[in-house]
């Protein structure tokens, strides 16, 4: 301490933590994405100066996106799922997140305005094809008033109604779960919600009190590949098939501990189903340094291997360009065998006293996870790929692992009481921003963070911080920047 306060008789106490001091995040496992991903991380990062794991986690989810509509993968199980992820990176403001998501996200937004081009094309002529069908549906109808056979026969040789192409657009940020219905079925069959202020998507209308059981559910269904029903009495039942959804949501600290800390979305299932990492912040070391020119050469490298997927014809389901029908991965014997050992250590991990029984949500799905995460590096690094090999299944286990481990790290920092995060942040103020040794009541909640609107709260607060002995009562009052005050505390500060 840098004081020894003795303002009653004797010296006061070493005032207590708050909470627990959070264990460092680990380092994200670079090498495990392979050399293209990899590489690519690390560009972004010299680049942009974000936190390598957040780069690790742009290019991953990107990836994850363009590859998910063109393959399903077979689990050690048997069981044949999407190869699709759902992506959460935890960063404060100013870490860089949306420039970081630009860089990752940079050969899909090309292939969106190619997509833009090739839509207005494909859209005139779908209008007048569709006019031209239209007006032979009616002309054959018309000559054949009557005769019910005749008019049937006339219809069949007249064919299918044609199909509008779909809306050139990969990525929304932050749809309602209807809204992105709606645009799974006008548009592309493999799309992806992606925002770098993801606080919008939790804070928005999909996950509002009345919406959020039934959301989560929507997009966990999503998320395990599920066909896409929905009835409602003005728009009737809709069916959706063969669609694939990628997410990845970049969101401040506090919208992370909403999330982790919510029961309703802890027992839906909805948090098992993301993959999370929180980097140690950059800020404070970002000086400027030019880009070595190998970066950019791994950024094109990057680019190109992506331009190569996205410009892949999608396999469509019956020719319909509404709806995929991805090939299926399959597991080598090798592979298959490394992934069963996986799942039976995480099971003994997930009893009463295992390391993973926290996050047994989480942990009951990262044999899946990392099967999920093989498939994607595996179709990466080769489109024509049509299995999984020893290799990628490794790399997808030490993936796992660690979002296992920063899951648990997020999960344990979630559990922390509100009252006791609000009081962190008063003391923070307190010793960064108020100069004078004592302060009171009014000083809190009039000059002090904005959280802090009123007596009762500030009360709430300085109980807190009294018990921990950071704040010491001063009977009879004291002046307080030249001013007399009754209820003043006496601020403790350490070095």
């Amino acid at each position: 301490m840098t004081e020894s306060v003795t303002m009653l008789k004797g010296t006061i106490e070493r005032p207590l933590p708050l909470v627990r001091q959070a264990q460092p995040a680990g380092s994200f496992p670079i090498e495990a994405l392979g050399p293209v991903l990899g590489d690519a991380a690390a560009a972004i990062h010299e680049h942009v100066q974000s936190p390598l794991a957040m780069c690790g986690q742009a290019v991953l989810a990107a990836a994850a996106l363009v590859v998910q509509g063109h393959a399903d993968v077979e689990l050690a199980t048997g069981q044949i799922k999407p190869v699709s992820n759902f992506f959460l990176t935890v960063a404060a403001s100013g870490e860089k997140k949306t420039a970081t998501d630009q860089r990752a996200l940079a050969p899909v937004r090309k292939h969106e305005e190619f997509l833009a081009e090739t839509y207005k094309a494909e859209r005139q002529a779908f209008l007048n094809d569709h006019a031209a069908w239209d007006a032979a549906r009616k002309a054959a109808i018309n000559s054949h008033k009557g005769d019910r056979s005749a008019i049937r026969n006339a219809l069949n040789k007249l064919g299918p109604e044609p199909v509008a192409p779909p809306l050139p657009m990969l990525t929304c940020p932050d749809p309602t779960f209807e809204g992105l219905t709606l645009a799974l079925q006008q548009g592309q069959p493999s799309m992806g919600v992606f925002s770098s202020e993801g606080g919008q998507f939790v804070g928005g209308h999909a996950m509002s009190e009345e919406n959020k059981l039934a959301s989560a559910a929507a997009f966990s269904s999503c998320w395990d590949g599920e066909p896409i029903k929905r009835v409602r009495a003005k728009d009737g039942v809709t069916v959706l098939p063969g669609r694939r959804l990628a997410m990845h949501l970049m969101v401040q600290p506090d919208v992370a501990h909403i999330l982790l800390s919510d029961p309703v979305l802890i027992d839906q299932g909805m948090l098992s189903r993301y993959l999370m990492t929180a980097p140690e912040a950059q800020a404070g070391r970002r000086f400027h340094k030019e880009p070595s020119p190998e970066s950019r050469v791994k950024l094109v490298e990057y680019e190109r291997q992506m331009y190569t997927i996205l410009q892949r014809q999608l396999p469509h389901a019956n020719g319909n360009p509404h709806e995929v029908a991805p090939q299926v991965l399959r597991l080598t014997s090798e592979a298959r065998t490394l992934l069963i050992n996986f799942a039976d250590h995480v099971e003994g991990q997930l009893g009463p006293d295992g390391e993973l029984k926290p996050i047994s949500g989480l942990g009951n799905k990262l044999p899946e996870h990392a099967a999920r995460l093989a498939a994607v590096l595996t179709m990466f690094t080769d489109p024509d790929a049509k299995e999984i090999g020893l290799e990628a299944v490794e790399r997808g286990i030490k993936l796992a692992r660690h979002y296992a481990d920063e899951a648990l790290r997020l999960f344990e920092g979630a559990k922390i009481d509100a009252k006791l995060r609000q009081a962190g942040r008063l003391l923070g103020w307190l010793h960064q921003s108020w100069k004078e040794p004592n302060v009171s009541l009014p000083d809190i909640y009039q000059r002090g963070p904005n959280f802090i609107g009123s007596r009762k709260s500030a009360l709430e607060l300085v109980a807190v911080l009294e018990a921990h002995g950071w704040l010491r009562k001063l009977p009879g009052g004291a002046l307080v920047a030249g001013e007399h005050r009754r209820n003043v505390w006496h601020i403790v500060r350490e070095t």
